[in-house]
């Protein structure tokens, strides 16, 4: 059932079900919750907490975002991974969760890392899964420029179609036709929402020090079709010190949680069981 939580000036949405350990799992960009849903129903024993980040399905996007941080569209909003943190603290604090796992993909991974520079103590597992700490190079800042263009222009269907062809595994889009299309129907965030996600996502940090930084256990699964983030940039995760458990999945693509939840959560469920020992 969704509840809710107040964050700034911004009323977001999440789902809390199950018993047991907590843990957090932030979705990727433009989805909300539900791209969770497959994975969470896989796992057993565990206290599910999926926020919709601002922005995205039944969460605001608030009025208070920052201009001029994207020098390429210096006059657009930016969704930053700070205020999207903190969001995420806001909601421990409503639950009065002290600590927690967190998974993140994408945008969600990102989330993660600047999570962690800000609160390690309430984090004692850190799932990434087809996201990387490594910053926007210039080929993504003039994609991101192109993109916030098409949504002002009005054309963020055209923007989500190529998303789903992009994001999505060729051996997912051959196979499971019908997974494409669940995701392509649930892009449904605003052209203001897609712009500030956008700027946000160019003007991250580089998290690669990040990394030398996190201690406690990480589980890193990379999709071997992702055109978005490569494996051998996943690999960074193996030198976090707190050690690293690596799993490529050759035929998944971005969204490789739903696209393989069954492969996921048998990566997930063991790593669970370690940290809840």
């Amino acid at each position: 059932m969704k509840q809710t939580w107040q964050s700034g000036d911004a009323t977001l949405a999440f789902y809390d079900s199950g018993t047991g350990m907590p843990v957090v799992f932030l979705h990727p960009t433009p989805f909300d919750y539900f791209f969770w849903n497959p994975l969470v129903a896989r796992l057993t024993g565990i206290r599910a907490i999926v926020p919709d980040l601002r922005g995205h399905g039944a969460s605001d996007l608030g009025t208070g975002l920052p201009i001029g941080l994207f020098p390429h569209v210096p006059d657009a909003p930016a969704l930053t991974m700070e205020q999207l943190a903190m969001d995420v603290l806001r909601l421990l604090d409503r639950l009065d969760i002290p600590s927690a796992v967190f998974a993140g993909c994408s945008i969600g991974g990102y989330v993660l890392l600047e999570l962690w520079r800000r609160v390690p103590r309430r984090m004692h597992g850190l799932a990434f899964v087809c996201s990387k700490p490594q910053p926007d190079a210039e080929a993504n800042f003039l994609k991101r420029a192109a993109t916030i263009a098409q949504a002002r222009a009005g054309a963020t269907s055209a923007v989500f179609d190529g998303m789903a062809q992009s994001l999505i595994g060729l051996t997912t889009q051959k196979n499971l036709p019908a997974v494409q299309s669940e995701l392509r129907q649930r892009m449904t965030i605003s052209p203001e929402a897609l712009i500030a996600v956008q700027a946000g996502l160019a003007v991250r940090p580089d998290s690669v020090p990040t990394v030398a930084t996190i201690t406690v256990p990480v589980l890193a699964i990379a999709g071997g079709e992702d055109p978005v983030i490569t494996p051998a940039e996943m690999e960074v995760f193996r030198t976090a010190p707190g050690g690293c458990d690596f799993h490529l999945l050759p035929h998944a693509g971005h969204l490789a949680a739903y696209e393989q939840p069954d492969a996921v959560a048998s990566l997930f469920a063991p790593w669970l069981a370690r940290l809840s020992a």
